[in-house]
């Protein structure tokens, strides 16, 4: 076995009965980091305390990563005045608080006749959030439903 690290001395190839007396002089752990090596590969180490760091460099990561919220704002073709003032409200809130937007208007039975309605409020819905939010896709009709996809400011900015 090679013993490889800085708790070793002498690094070089030692038979495990002598690695871990090695380890057991110093009170510390044999760990095996390449067993499919010819010879395999160990390393004297605290090993709870390479645990703990490994989770804190992990906790580390984790809070690094931003996670990325999706709300759903639904919309009809002949939404109202006061409907559209609501949501568009809602929509500032998601907006403020780093949520990304999914904004559709779902056409049934025949009202897919009146695309252009749906098109003309969600682009309308994009410009009056413009200073809170950057449209990621423009409108665009997937089935019974168009869908445009919103942007908070701050994730827009971070990404490019």
């Amino acid at each position: 076995m090679r013993l490889v690290g800085d708790n070793v001395e002498e690094q070089g190839v030692f038979t495990t009965a002598e690695a871990l007396r090695l380890a057991e002089s110093q009170e510390l752990d044999l760990v095996e980091i390449s067993p499919k090596a010819d010879p395999p590969v160990a390393k004297i180490l605290d090993y709870r305390k390479f645990l703990y760091d490994q989770k804190k460099r992990q906790k580390e990561l984790d809070a690094k990563n931003i996670k990325v919220v999706v709300k759903e704002i639904r919309f009809g073709p002949n939404t109202d005045e006061h409907d559209y003032a609501f949501k568009k409200k809602h929509a500032i809130n998601f907006l403020k608080e780093g949520s990304k937007i999914k904004a559709f208007v779902f056409f049934r039975g025949r009202s897919i006749v009146f695309k252009d309605k749906g098109e003309i409020l969600l682009l309308q819905l994009a410009q009056d959030v413009e200073e809170f939010g950057k449209v990621e896709s423009l409108p665009k009709l997937e089935g019974k439903r168009m869908i445009m996809m919103l942007a908070p400011r701050t994730l827009a900015g971070k990404k490019k």
